[in-house]
C-alpha cells in the first residue's frame, strides 16, 4: 500500500463531515450522492474515475473498508457503506440523525 498515497486519503475523509468515494458513471454513486443532494446536504464527492491515482485510491479503500465497491460513503470519517446502505440510512431516518438534522 503507497503510505502517503493512504495518508492523502484519511485526510480526505477526515477534513469533511461527508465523503462519498464515487465513479461518474456508477448508478449506485449516484443514488449515494442524489440522497444527500435531496436532502440539501453539503459533501465531497472524489470521483475516482478522473484521478490518475483511482484504482490506487480504491484499493486503499478495499482495505480500510473490507469492501472494493464503490461508492464508499464516509460520515465523521466513519464508512457508513454504500448506496443502497445511504438510501436506507435517509429512508429510515437514522441518515438526519446521524448529520444532526433532526431533534
Amino acid at each position: 500500500m503507497n503510505g502517503e498515497l493512504a495518508q492523502l486519503v484519511k485526510k480526505m475523509i477526515s477534513d469533511d463531515k461527508v465523503v462519498i468515494f464515487s465513479k461518474t458513471y456508477c448508478p449506485y454513486c449516484t443514488m449515494a450522492k442524489e440522497v444527500f443532494n435531496k436532502i440539501n446536504y453539503k459533501y465531497t464527492a472524489v470521483e475516482l474515475d478522473n484521478r490518475d491515482d483511482g484504482d490506487q485510491i480504491q484499493a486503499i479503500l478495499a482495505e480500510m473498508t473490507g469492501a472494493k465497491t464503490v461508492p464508499r460513503v464516509f460520515l465523521d470519517g466513519e464508512c457508513v457503506g454504500g448506496g443502497t446502505d445511504v438510501k436506507a440510512l435517509h429512508e429510515s431516518g437514522e441518515l438526519s440523525k446521524k448529520l444532526g438534522l433532526t431533534a
